[in-house]
């Protein structure tokens, strides 16, 4: 048996329709994995970084997708009752660990010398199956449609971990910077934990979604908010507004990097950008507590999810999308009838 997929042919501007067609055998499961019929794959900016070669691809041909949600179909040996066919399941960017470097053996798996991630390492989701290694897939709170759920496992859990790096204080003000698929989610349970939250962002309309979902303020990105900040996040892969973040933070105020890819940052003053302990953060990948964390906090707390539905044969489309800013909220390729 085959399947349809899409997969990186030749990396270059999304314009130029680097993804091709293909056809490929039907994946079969090996021990630990289990194989997932893909109902739904939310498009993430690092898909585009994939598309257009910022981020090279692992190998030829590799299929993007790491938000994946779908049904279990099959399961190889050793995978010890966690999922069953039938289950639910979602699938995230961080595919697997070694298990036994520093980083891994400190809790600190995100960190991992030889990590593999979905959609890059491994074929991802623009397929109509997928495989998965079991222990790093997620059972998904029944609440979110196929549909609002995918953009969960990475925009979701991404933007969790990079809230928590920015250490915003009980009560803080947060500002961020973009305004799409990870920030809309973000933003939603910084307010939610009493947090004042002022977005900054170059789309008139993530400027209005912003304030719908309570923002205190909507405005240019390369605009200063009207407070200074205790917390930053920069969600856009633009680093000439490194110096706009840190110039708008208060003292002891922290900016987290969300993104994989970040153009250059320019020269940094370090008495008007890091002078009176501001401080800068990146923010790699995620660990499997991240995820198990924010899905039950969007569960808790009705997280909205703003999501763009896309034929999975539109993955092209959709990518097109997201590069020239005409996705307000996340764009999510349906492989059925949701």
């Amino acid at each position: 048996m085959t399947m349809r997929a899409f997969a990186v042919d030749v990396p270059g501007p999304i314009d130029t329709h680097p993804l091709r067609a293909v056809e490929r055998a039907m994946p079969e499961p090996g021990a630990g994995e289990i194989r997932v019929r893909v109902r739904a794959c939310g498009v993430c900016r690092t898909d585009l970084h994939l598309a257009e070669g910022d981020l090279a691809p692992k190998r030829p041909l590799v299929v993007p997708g790491h938000e994946i949600v779908g049904i279990v179909d099959a399961v190889g040996q050793a995978v010890e009752g966690r999922f069953a066919p039938g289950d639910r399941v979602g699938v995230p960017w961080l595919a697997g660990t070694c298990g036994t470097c520093r980083f891994c053996r400190s809790g600190r798996e995100n960190l991992c010398e030889s990590p593999t991630f979905t959609g890059w390492d491994r074929d991802g989701g623009y397929a109509q199956f997928a495989l998965a290694d079991a222990a790093y897939a997620y059972r998904l709170p029944a609440a979110f449609s196929d549909l609002r759920a995918a953009p969960l496992l990475c925009a979701g859990i991404i933007g969790y971990r990079a809230l928590r790096r920015a250490a915003l204080p009980p009560g803080g003000r947060l500002g961020i910077y973009g305004f799409g698929g990870s920030a809309h989610l973000t933003a939603q349970v910084a307010l939610a934990e009493g947090a004042t939250v002022h977005v900054l962002t170059r789309s008139a309309a993530a400027r209005a979604l912003a304030l719908e979902l309570g923002a205190s303020s909507a405005g240019d990105a390369y605009g200063l908010p009207p407070e200074p900040l205790d917390a930053a996040i920069l969600f856009a892969p633009v680093g000439d507004l490194v110096p706009v973040c840190m110039a708008a933070l208060d003292r002891g105020g922290t900016l987290a990097i969300a993104g994989i890819h970040l153009s250059d940052i320019p020269r940094l003053v370090y008495e008007d950008h890091l002078f009176e302990e501001r401080q800068l953060r990146s923010v790699t990948a995620n660990t499997r507590h991240d995820g198990e964390e924010f899905l039950e906090i969007a569960a808790r707390i009705g997280i909205e999810v703003s999501a763009m539905a896309y034929p999975m044969e539109e993955a092209s489309k959709a990518l097109s999308d997201l590069a020239n800013d005409r996705v307000n909220g996340a764009a999510v390729l349906v492989m059925e009838e949701l």
